[in-house]
Parts: structure tokens; sequence; C-alpha cells
């Protein structure tokens, strides 16, 4: 007598079924999703130079000069630079664009990346320096804030488009092929400038506001262990006298390649950089 073979379970059948229909349904979402990130990406001009002048605002001598400028830059520090103008940035906040940017041109050395971007935006008014990660130490985001404050900034508020490219360009030229001890004493220099900024941003209701809760939290912690044998919260006190026991870590941010003209292949950027408006 043969055995009987057993009989498929309808619910299990059922559950699987389900299971491969949400499955096939999750996929699709996926697929849908990726072409619509790419079809909502940026579409970046052609890396056709050190100077990409899509907005048309500088004279062709200045673009020869510029040119000039930034090629010596690289053939002396193997640092590059790229001055890039731009039409409108697509919708898109000119932060998100300029990192897309490095990252579809890749500046800057493979390993090394000593890549920098002098993004111009005319239409929206905006400007930014975008700093790859191998040079944020040298071009930091309060020294690029100081360089747009002071030398780009004014001249396009006047409305000088070519020479606050000319004096932004310059300014990061300087920076980026001079000596450490000047470098450093720039960075310092910039550092202090926006330190004394935001001091003088801080209202006296503001710093009354912090004193207070200085002070309650100081009363706090000194009788946190009152009564019940112990130190309470005593052990907090040098953190907070001493700001918190050190600095959080620095930007996230992706790393990433890619070739494009003389670009090389580096492209890693993190973010770093400043921003303005006029």
């Amino acid at each position: 007598m043969g055995r009987r073979r057993p009989q498929p379970d309808p619910a299990r059948a059922g559950a699987m079924t389900a299971i491969r229909a949400w499955a096939a349904l999750v996929l699709a979402g996926f697929v849908l999703l990726a072409g619509a990130a790419q079809a909502a990406a940026p579409k970046f001009p052609a890396l056709s130079g050190r100077v990409v002048d899509e907005a048309h605002i500088l004279s062709a001598p200045v673009v020869a000069d510029l040119t000039s400028r930034l090629a010596a830059l690289e053939t002396k520090t193997s640092r590059q630079l790229v001055v890039v103008t731009v039409p409108d940035l697509q919708g898109y906040e000119i932060e998100e664009y300029g990192y897309q940017l490095g990252r579809a041109w890749g500046i800057g050395q493979k390993g090394v990346n000593n890549g920098l971007l002098f993004i111009v935006a005319p239409t929206e008014r905006k400007v930014r320096i975008e700093v790859g990660y191998g040079l944020e130490g040298v071009v930091t985001d309060a020294l690029s804030s100081v360089i747009l404050q002071t030398q780009v900034l004014p001249r396009f508020k006047a409305g000088d488009m070519p020479g606050g490219v000319v004096a932004g360009a310059n300014a990061l030229i300087d920076q980026l092929s001079a000596d450490p001890s000047t470098a450093e004493q720039r960075i310092a220099q910039a550092a202090a400038s926006q330190q004394r900024g935001s001091d003088a941003e801080v209202s006296p209701i503001a710093l009354f506001v912090i004193f207070i809760f200085v002070v309650f939290m100081l009363r706090a912690l000194m009788s946190g262990g009152r009564g019940r044998g112990g130190g309470g919260l005593w052990w907090l006190l040098p953190l907070l006298l001493s700001g918190g026991g050190g600095r959080g870590g620095g930007r996230g941010g992706g790393g990433f390649g890619g070739g494009g003209g003389f670009g090389g292949g580096g492209g890693s950027f993190g973010g770093g950089g400043s921003s303005g408006s006029w």
C-alpha cells in the first residue's frame, strides 16, 4: 500500500502568493523611484575647461587670464580649482547643486581629493565655494565665508559680476598656493573674524537667559546628592565648564569619484565651503 502524498496547504500557498506579489510591487517601486531620481537630477554643463562660463558673464580675455592662472596653480601645487557660472540652479539649493557638480565632474586627484569649485548662479543671486575633502584644512568654511563676504559679494552687489568672480578666484588661488605658515595665518584670522561676528550677534537678553540657565544648572548640580549619600551630579560639572567634553564630529557626506576633462577622477566632497547671496 503506497504512501499518500501530502496535500498542499491552501493557507501556505496563499501566503506565498501574497509575498511574491508584495515583492514584485516593492521592486517596481524601487525601479520607478530610481527612474524619477535620475530624471530629476540636475543637468550639468560639460567640463570644458578650468573656467566654465555658462551664464556668459565673463569676457574672453578674463576667461583666458583666469584659465592661465588656474593652470599655473595646478602646475605648482597639483590642486585644482574650477570657476563655473550657471544660468540657473534648476530648482536646487546651491549647496546640493555644488555637491552633485563636484561628483559629476570629479574635480581633484584620486586619493588626494584636492579639488575646489567656485560656483556663481546669477539668476538666483547665489554664490558658493565648494571644497573637496583634501582641501578642507586649507580653505576652511570660515575662510570661504570671509572670501565671499569681503571679496565677492560687495562687487556683486555693486553690479560688477566679472570683478567679483576674478576677486574671488584670485583670493582662492592665493590661499591654495600660499606657504603653510601664511595659509595657517589666514585661516586663524578668518576664524577670529567669524568669532567676533558671532559674539556681536548675541543680544543682552540672550546673555541674561544663558546666565540664568547656568545658575539654575549649577544649583541643581550642587544640591543633587543631598540626602542620598552621594555626589549627585557633581561629576557633570567639569564637563559643563569645559564645554561639554569636546565638539561633535564634522559633516556627513559621501565620497565619490568620476572623471571629466582634466578633473583627474578625485571628486570627493563632503559639503565643505560656504555660500552667499546678494
